[in-house]
């Protein structure tokens, strides 16, 4: 294979997820070790990946955002362990700000009409979902985003600061020990951070692919919240564990 079809290959794989180990790399490729680290310098220095301990990464901009329908396939094993454990930390009759969001929405099954909770959230999708599960549910008004179903603006915060919550459970785009925790859109951002204010505790759900990842607006630091996530390298475990609060769901 030239060493522009491995490439174009590559690239092309970590437009499909976030990262790319090197062992499956090789597998692909039917190459070396060393082979395949030389293909991802050359793409590293045309700005096309960044190289981590193992593999590679995809560069995100600052501003992407998916779709729903692009995040619900995306790492699903994952976010259903986040959700188990997530959902495991709430009491019955307590009172949830739920983000919008495919990972914090898989917690939903685990919600049950005995558990006697008021949800509030943004979410469109997410409320429906709430409702189908007898879960009473209160819908955060403003203007709906098409791409990712959810509340925003003036007239959702207003809303949002007439509530206080026992826990908010969010989302994120990015974890990064300098940036903190963020995402792309500043309304978003607002909402979260706010919710986070009206909160006695905050839970952010997110699968190991959003560390050392950055978005465009900060919503809060991550000694402000508790991190829910799977199976941690090593590498980034040891990064974290001395600022962030990080609980990691057992393999």
């Amino acid at each position: 294979m030239l060493t522009e079809e491995r490439q174009q290959l590559i690239i092309e794989l970590l437009k499909q997820q976030e990262v790319v180990k090197m062992k499956a790399l090789c597998q692909l490729l039917k190459t070396s070790e060393s082979t395949v680290r030389r293909d991802l310098q050359l793409l590293e220095e045309q700005g096309l990946l960044f190289r981590i301990h193992g593999g590679a990464k995809r560069i995100n901009t600052l501003q992407e955002e998916l779709g729903q329908i692009e995040k619900t396939s995306k790492n699903v094993h994952e976010k259903t362990g986040i959700a188990q454990l997530a959902a495991s930390k709430i009491k019955t009759g307590c009172v949830i700000y739920l983000d919008a969001g495919t990972t914090t929405q898989a917690i939903i099954p685990y919600l049950t009409p005995a558990m006697n909770l008021t949800v509030v959230t943004n979410g469109v999708d997410t409320a429906s979902l709430l409702a189908d599960h007898q879960i009473q549910t209160f819908l955060l008004g403003g203007r709906v985003k098409n791409k990712t179903k959810a509340m925003v603006g003036a007239a959702a915060l207003e809303a949002l600061l007439q509530f206080q919550f026992n826990q908010a459970i969010l989302g994120t785009n990015g974890i990064d020990l300098a940036a903190g925790l963020t995402t792309p859109d500043p309304e978003e951002a607002t909402l979260k951070r706010f919710a986070i204010q009206q909160a006695n505790q905050t839970l952010v759900l997110a699968d190991h692919t959003k560390f050392e990842a950055v978005s465009f607006s900060k919503f809060a630091q991550l000694e402000q919240v508790q991190l829910i996530t799977d199976q941690l390298p090593a590498t980034i475990r040891q990064r974290y564990q001395q600022q962030a609060n990080i609980q990691e769901v057992l393999s």
